[in-house]
Formats: structure tokens, C-alpha cells, sequence
């Protein structure tokens, strides 16, 4: 007999994190008297307060051109910088250590327009977007004093966003990412053991399961993996082998760029809504190692688990380090697939 919590209640080993996610979706329609949906303000082409739309001046006086497209930038309040401060070491011995913040942070604006998301805008003009992210991973290659680059978009008031107008960044520092450097050695270890890639058997499995596969093309996969944490969480993966975006041809960036495209109109017209997210493009370091078992990966991780509900971290999440989900990754794959994409009326 078939329980009416099967399906609902369990726990599930997340393998690229080493930890335990545990799915309560029986909880999922418990009494909320929390914080609610957080309603875009309206907005225009152009704030001449906001100092990331062309011509204006930003925070220490330089003006911004009159950009038509993409826009790149140095942030004028770095975390890390080349022209990072001394620093006097902390002591003699290893406990407590303190260092320059090297690197270069960097501000990517995608579009001159302030009212305008990636999921708005035309898949060729997502495309130059994405070629610039590539242009900027080949400089940063060639830059001795880069370890490791983190390209990323806080979107969304939801996620705490400090500027409305649709912009990311870039983190490229002398140090590689914790995230990265533990998937880097779980990927290894599962070699050893097993001699497979495990990037390799997540993708093959979330193909042969189907049900989880929200967008998919040629040379481009996206999907609410087995053990997502996160509601509407999805991996995107370019299905060659590649360690960062620099060794994608044209034509495998162009099929990457249109399942992100696909999977982002999917959670505006869920919602309908600019449906806010962080996402975190994970690559291998560029140190002059070799990470050949490592997949280049995009992450998007949204806030909201339903709408009017934000998924909160608490004590189980920041206290223990065990995240709780309040939804079934099967369930949220299929609500997104319902999605008509013809309906998408936002395009400019």
C-alpha cells in the first residue's frame, strides 16, 4: 500500500556537497505568517539616478559612455583589487592568518536599457553577454596573478540585489573558491574509486530519469537535479568537456546560452514575474593546473519556494549545515515543464 507521504518525505545524498537534503514536502502548505512576495517597483529605460545607465556618473565622479550593448567595467567598491591595501601578517604561527585581498572585481552590465533582464532581452543579445563572459575568462587566463574566476548575478530584490539595473559580476582572485576547490576533490575521489566522472554520471542519470530535465539541446543540458536543495535550484551543463567557457566553440556557447534562455523565461512565466535567482557560473581554476575531470557548470539558485514564500535559511541550514526542502525536485521540474514558452510576451 502506498503511502500517502511516499514521494514527499525523505532524504537524499547530495553528492557535490557531501551532505544530507532533506524533503518535507508534506510541510509545504503549513501555516506563513512571514515576509510575502516581494513586487518589482516600475521601472523605465532610463533612471538618471542609477549609475550603471549610460552617461551618468558613477560613485567617484566618472561618467559612463554611451554604451549600446554589453558594458564592463572595474567595480568601484572592489573586494579584491591589485591595488589592495597591505597587509601585516597576523603571527607566527598558522591559525590565524590574514593576506592582501588580491584580484580584479569587475561589473558586467548587459544591456543600456535599466528596465531590461537577460530573460528579456533576445537570445543574440543574451549571446553577446555570454561572449563577453568568455572574452573576459581568455584575459584572466593569461594573467599570472588570477587563480580562479567567479562570474555571478545576485537578481532580484528577493536576494538582496544593490542595484536594479540588470548587471553581474566577476570575482577573479589570487585564490581558488571553496565550492569549486571541494567539487574539484570530490570529482577526483569518485575517479579513484570508481573510475567515472561523476559530472558525467549526474548528467547521464538526470537524462535517463527525464523527469527532472527542464531544457535541453545539442550541446546544452538544464535540469532541478536529484538532490537540489533550493525549489526551482537548476544545473546547466554544456555537454563537452570543458573546465571553463574559454574552450567552448561558437556554436556549444550559442546552445548553452539558449537553455539558460529557455530556463529563465520558464520561472518568469511560472511566477509571472522577473523571477529573482543567484546564479554562480563554476569553473575550474586558471592557475596553470590541470582539471580535465572537472565540467564547467552554471548554478541558478531562486529564493522562492511558491509564491509569496521565500525559502529562509535557519537553524537546520546555518546552525547545523543540513539544508530542509520544503519541495520535491520532481515536482518543480514538472510545473516548469507546463510552462507554454509561446506565451512570453516580455521579448524586446
Amino acid at each position: 500500500m502506498k503511502s500517502e507521504f511516499e514521494g514527499k518525505w525523505e532524504k537524499r545524498w547530495h553528492p557535490l556537497r557531501e551532505e544530507w537534503v532533506v524533503y518535507s514536502a508534506h510541510r509545504n502548505s503549513r501555516p506563513w505568517q512571514g515576509a510575502g512576495l516581494i513586487k518589482p517597483k516600475e521601472s523605465h529605460p532610463y533612471d538618471p539616478f542609477c549609475y550603471l545607465c549610460p552617461g551618468n556618473a558613477r560613485i567617484h565622479g566618472s561618467a559612463n559612455p554611451d554604451y549600446k550593448d554589453v558594458f564592463i567595467f572595474e567595480n568601484d567598491h572592489p573586494v579584491v583589487s591589485m591595488q589592495a591595501p597591505q597587509v601585516k601578517p597576523a603571527g607566527v604561527d598558522d591559525l590565524y592568518k590574514k593576506e592582501m585581498a588580491l584580484g580584479i572585481a569587475k561589473v558586467v552590465c548587459y544591456d543600456p536599457r535599466h528596465n531590461v533582464t537577460l530573460s528579456q532581452m533576445k537570445l543574440n543579445q543574451v549571446e553577446k553577454v555570454f561572449a563577453a563572459f568568455q572574452k573576459e575568462m581568455v584575459a584572466f587566463e593569461k594573467n599570472p596573478a588570477i587563480k580562479s574566476v567567479l562570474i555571478f548575478e545576485n537578481k532580484g530584490e528577493a536576494v538582496g540585489v544593490s542595484n536594479p539595473h540588470p548587471h553581474c559580476q566577476i570575482y577573479a582572485t589570487d585564490f581558488s573558491f571553496k565550492l569549486v576547490e571541494q567539487q574539484i576533490r570530490i570529482v577526483n575521489e569518485y575517479k579513484r574509486k570508481r573510475l567515472k566522472n561523476i559530472f558525467e554520471e549526474i548528467i547521464n542519470k538526470e537524462k535517463k530519469d527525464g523527469v527532472r530535465v527542464i531544457a535541453e539541446n545539442e550541446n546544452a543540458i538544464a535540469f532541478i537535479p536529484f538532490f537540489a536543495r533550493y525549489a526551482y535550484e537548476v544545473m546547466i551543463f554544456s555537454k563537452g568537456n570543458h573546465q571553463t567557457l574559454i574552450t567552448l566553440s561558437g556554436v556549444e556557447l550559442h546552445d548553452l546560452t539558449a537553455v539558460f534562455h529557455e530556463v529563465v523565461r520558464r520561472m518568469d512565466l511560472n511566477f509571472q514575474m522577473d523571477f529573482p535567482y543567484v546564479m554562480s557560473i563554476m569553473q575550474a581554476p586558471v592557475d596553470g593546473e590541470s582539471y580535465s575531470d572537472f565540467r564547467m557548470h552554471l548554478w541558478l539558485q531562486p529564493p522562492y519556494r511558491q509564491p509569496g514564500l521565500i525559502k529562509y535559511l535557519a537553524g537546520p541550514e546555518i546552525g547545523a549545515g543540513n539544508f530542509m526542502a520544503d519541495t520535491m525536485p520532481e515536482d518543480m521540474a514538472t510545473e516548469l515543464l507546463k510552462v507554454n514558452l509561446s506565451n512570453y510576451a516580455l521579448e524586446r
